[in-house]
């Protein structure tokens, strides 16, 4: 019997890198898209000829019931979110209702129609935002810092409360900062990649940026995709750190991606306070051990080339070699 995969999301970072994932696996993979006028489907441009992508929205649990029962798809990744922490603060209560409550209404609508689906939430470090331990591990507290990790924190202990309550197979995966050159280009990572190829080839002339202290446990998306994947692989349903165990600065991430086009980024950085968060995260770090205990998972892109890997994708797509990203 063939696996059939629902993934929501599925036009942003992860859902592309998880879709190639799932088709190399033998899925069949449905993707729910919501009715927009400006969705973009360039992340996923190269797997449209194999996927199936339907509509729905986490904020209407009657279209989601509605997908689950024509579909019937034997596991659910959540991927979908307003997934950009500066704009929640600005849309707090957008953020809760598809970050947090789409989760519920996802749950339930798996509750409703076949309680044998296997689901997985995309939580985040986030939720730990003030950090009251390091690193950070499945036991340690959340003391989330801004609207997108308070929902996400929501969205979380909903998955744990439905998979206790209704014994779903449910799992989340606590996922740190994980990058690649198909980032949205509102996200810091992108940011810097971006505007450091844009001055290497002569079209701009400076970086403003916030907090360059700020440190992250930055790994590459397309593994900690496959994490995923491996959760629901498991007999039992289960919460997991996904991240790589080290930390790096902004600063940091700037240094790398100048110095690999020969620049020196404090030519080129400017502090603009505008970028500065109301409430900031300045560390977060976590520990993958069960991950890697359970699941068999460990990261294999290192920070270096990471950095290198988006710089050098931006400097392809801004010069025309490539056109848009696949």
């Amino acid at each position: 019997m063939t696996k059939r995969a629902l993934i929501t999301g599925i036009t942003g970072q992860d859902g592309s890198y998880l879709a190639e994932l799932l088709l190399d696996e033998g899925y069949e993979v449905i993707g729910m898209v919501r009715r927009s006028s400006t969705v973009t489907f360039e992340r996923i441009a190269h797997l449209q000829d194999r996927i199936a992508t339907v509509p729905g929205d986490l904020l209407d649990q009657a279209s989601l019931i509605d997908l689950l029962r024509t579909h019937r798809p034997t596991e659910v990744y959540n991927l979908a979110a307003q997934s950009f922490v500066q704009t929640s603060f600005s849309q707090p209560v957008l953020t809760g209702d598809v970050t947090g409550l789409g989760v519920t209404r996802l749950l339930d609508a798996i509750r409703i129609v076949d309680p044998d689906i296997r689901f997985y939430q995309a939580s985040s470090s986030e939720m730990f935002g003030k950090v009251v331990e390091v690193p950070q591990s499945e036991d340690t507290p959340f003391y989330p810092r801004s609207p997108y990790g308070v929902a996400k924190q929501y969205g979380h202990w909903i998955t744990v409360n439905y998979r206790e309550s209704y014994d779903l197979h449910a799992s989340s995966g606590i996922l740190f900062n994980h990058e690649s050159p198909r980032r949205g280009l509102e996200f810091v990572t992108r940011k810097i990649s971006n505007t450091v190829a844009k001055i290497k080839l002569g079209t701009a002339s400076e970086l403003r940026l916030g907090n360059l202290e700020a440190e992250r446990d930055w790994g590459f998306a397309g593994d900690y995709v496959r994490a995923m994947y491996l959760m629901l692989q498991q007999d039992a349903p289960d919460d997991y750190v996904v991240a790589t165990g080290e930390t790096h600065s902004v600063r940091r991430f700037c240094e790398v991606a100048f110095g690999h086009v020969g620049l020196d980024y404090e030519q080129y950085v400017v502090i603009d306070e505008a970028f500065y968060r109301p409430a900031e995260v300045d560390l977060l770090i976590g520990t993958p051990a069960k991950a890697e205990k359970v699941l068999g998972w460990t990261p294999t892109v290192a920070f270096e080339d990471l950095v290198t890997m988006m710089v050098d994708a931006d400097i392809d797509l801004l010069s025309g070699r490539l056109g848009p990203i696949s």
